[in-house]
């Protein structure tokens, strides 16, 4: 998945086979995953089944002509701190970071909600919050040392990989 895109250049055949294997791995989730220390940690989102999901409009394909994506990750922090960072790239010569911050809770055993404060906008030394809040729920699907699968309130699939 690393040559990927995070997802974006896979055939829909591809992404079928994706989400047959994180149905299968669901199997051997644990119970509650939630609650399991194991979700904590440093995340690359090595795939979502919407390539707009993880980075908005940023890497949409309009997005995607002027914005080369970098890299993805996503931190969670105990007890309730998740960070999102979007790292890209303006026509191959300006480093630009998109990033949020919110506050994980825990709804039951599976799902998450977090509510986001208003992304920051970093280019070089300059920085700038625009929009407002926003929230995501997440079912996590599986999880254990090195990969973490979750399933969107809105059905993406996102597979992240413990950095």
């Amino acid at each position: 998945m690393v040559q990927t895109d995070g997802g974006v250049l896979l055939k829909e055949e591809e992404h079928k086979e994706v989400a047959e294997v994180a149905q299968e791995l669901q199997k051997y989730c644990v119970s509650e995953p939630v609650k399991c220390p194991l979700i904590f940690g440093e995340w690359d989102v090595a795939y979502c089944s919407r390539p707009t999901s993880p980075g908005g409009g940023y890497r949409s394909a309009i997005g995607r002509l002027f914005f080369n994506t970098k890299q993805m990750v996503q931190v969670v922090e105990a007890p309730d701190i998740v960070r999102n960072k979007v790292s890209l790239s303006v026509l191959s010569f300006l480093d630009v970071e998109v990033s949020l911050q919110g506050k994980l809770k825990a709804l039951d055993g599976e799902w998450i909600q977090v509510i986001f404060e208003a992304p920051e906008l970093k280019v070089g030394s300059w920085q700038v919050q625009y929009g407002g809040q926003s929230e995501v729920k997440l079912r996590i699907t599986y999880v254990d040392e090195k990969i973490r699968l979750g399933l969107g309130s809105r059905g993406s699939l996102f597979v992240f990989q413990r950095i």
